[in-house]
């Protein structure tokens, strides 16, 4: 065999090797790389339900703290944690906290869902991906799962089942992710009081 047909047979394995490799990752993609805390928050695109049915994605929310919640309007554990994720964002929605909720309804229209989402008093943002893309995007097992997200989109955590966004925990993270001192370490940087005078 000649080495110019030696390179032949060098350069086609490499080739069939690449391949293979292409297609193990598309096949074992989730398995080889999971969405978990510290993963980068890959992007996605919902569609708005105010019926502009505008395109929004994690690029539109870049630079800020985002808690996005995969839900849907049939699920019995995504309704509890509502209150509690509305909460967070009354508290924090002002103060760069971005709460992006996505419905993954398939046969639901945007109009229930957003009466849904009235009925509940909820003020944040709503969106919806009924083709299954952010399930895929985020690996979700469940409903409901939620992924807080820091300013350089690092998800800081990630939640499957119903929680109490509003609790103690949660709120200590999203004020840390913010940027804003706890009360605690604001009373220790205050000044001693100074004592009377004699």
């Amino acid at each position: 065999m000649t080495a110019r047909r030696q390179w032949v047979v060098v350069l086609g394995f490499l080739v069939l090797l690449g391949g293979g490799a292409i297609l193990l990752v598309r096949a074992l993609g989730d398995e080889l790389f999971p969405i978990e805390v510290g993963s980068v928050a890959p992007a996605f695109r919902a569609r708005t339900i105010d019926g502009t049915t505008r395109l929004r994605g994690l690029a539109d929310y870049r630079g800020q703290v985002v808690l996005l919640n995969v839900w849907a309007t049939w699920c019995g554990p995504c309704k509890v944690e509502m209150p509690g994720i509305e909460r967070l964002h009354r508290m924090y929605g002002s103060r760069g906290l971005r709460i992006v909720a996505v419905s993954i309804d398939r046969t639901a229209s945007d109009d229930s869902i957003a009466a849904y989402a009235r009925n509940l008093g909820l003020t944040f943002e709503i969106l919806r991906d009924s083709t299954g893309e952010i399930e895929r995007l985020y690996q979700t097992t469940g409903y409901p799962e939620t992924f807080v997200i820091a300013r350089d989109g690092v998800i800081r955590k990630k939640w499957l089942a119903a929680a109490d966004w509003s609790s103690k925990a949660n709120v200590a993270l999203v004020r840390t992710l913010l940027d804003i001192p706890s009360p605690v370490a604001l009373l220790d940087s205050a000044p001693a009081a100074i004592p009377p005078h004699p």
